[in-house]
């Protein structure tokens, strides 16, 4: 124990894809567009929500705050792995390498949270309509904010136990963003206290969530299936159909990654699922599979496609 060398590391080297070299700038273009259609639909989805009067609801502005974090979780990595793929830039600094975890998991957290918080919403409605705006009302600020809260707080937990480690080589991360798991791998110190405390604060922010979803669809099933009419059936189904999907995709790839203790080799392939295949469905399930969404949506592309024929007519005229 007395040879190790103790120099602390300065900066950290992303391995990435790189046994993918042959398809690197494939792997770009596709990432890039991912990136593109993803913070595009989702700003499309919070000027819609933003900007039409029918659709200032809580549900909706729930959605809109999940579109708005989709975006700054995406901008976290994407950016920087995108540098990684085109130009071979794969070192980050200890200092940006422990700010990107911790915005990442911030970022990832928060949305776990608004997820269970989103559930609660449409539990409530469905459940219990006839008085769903008196009590919505009195809670909206509480539920508006909570996610932040229990985000930044689990974060910092598992920032300042990652972070608080003893770095001394190797420096290469087999990832292709700054992730818990690897860092942790690389760590010279024990990691005993570490990996308990990444457990535990998992648990409040990635499976508390997902318990409280869970039970809260299971109820919703119960008194679903209690209505007499298929209509009434299938219109309380639908209301909440496009949050289970993006609720299964988001819980189902992060369990994967957080919840196992094990570092794989496949974490990383995982983690392009959930940190940019995942983002990029988000807006297409919440547009196309929302009626008041598509509606408005539609509506504004025929506004739209009216305004440019006139003003293509106006222009043929002069």
């Amino acid at each position: 124990m007395a040879n190790i060398n103790h120099t602390t590391v300065t900066e950290f080297v992303f391995t990435a894809f790189e046994d993918l070299q042959q398809l690197q700038i494939f792997l770009f273009i596709l990432v890039l567009m991912i990136y593109a259609t993803c913070v595009s639909g989702n700003i499309m989805i919070y000027l819609l929500i933003k900007l039409d009067v029918s659709l200032h609801r809580a549900m909706y502005y729930f959605i809109s705050e999940f579109a708005i974090l989709e975006i700054i979780f995406v901008s976290i990595i994407i950016p920087k792995f995108l540098d990684i793929l085109i130009a071979g830039r794969n070192k980050i600094s200890f200092v940006e390498c422990f700010l990107q975890l911790y915005c990442a998991d911030a970022t990832g957290a928060v949305e776990c949270c608004l997820l269970a918080v989103m559930t609660f919403d449409r539990h409530l409605a469905i459940t219990n309509p006839l008085h769903y705006f008196p009590k919505m009302s009195q809670a909206f600020t509480k539920l508006a904010i909570f996610p932040w809260i229990a985000g930044l707080v689990v974060a910092s937990v598992l920032t300042i136990f990652t972070a608080s480690l003893e770095y001394c080589g190797p420096n290469m991360i087999n990832h292709f963003f700054c992730d818990l798991t690897p860092l942790q791998s690389l760590a010279c110190s024990n990691t005993y206290v570490t990996n308990m405390v990444t457990s535990i604060a998992c648990i409040f922010g990635i499976l508390l969530p997902f318990v409280i979803i869970v039970g809260f669809y299971i109820d919703i099933i119960i008194k679903v299936l209690e209505i007499k009419s298929a209509d009434g059936k299938h219109k309380a189904f639908s209301t909440c159909f496009s949050h289970l999907i993006v609720s299964s995709l988001w819980f189902g790839t992060t369990f994967i990654v957080y919840i196992k203790p094990s570092d794989s080799q496949h974490d990383k392939f995982f983690a392009f699922i959930y940190t940019i295949v995942t983002p990029l469905l988000n807006p297409f399930i919440y547009t196309f599979r929302n009626r008041d969404v598509k509606h408005i949506l539609f509506k504004w592309l025929r506004n739209l496609s009216s305004w440019i024929k006139d003003k293509l007519h106006i222009r043929t005229k002069a």
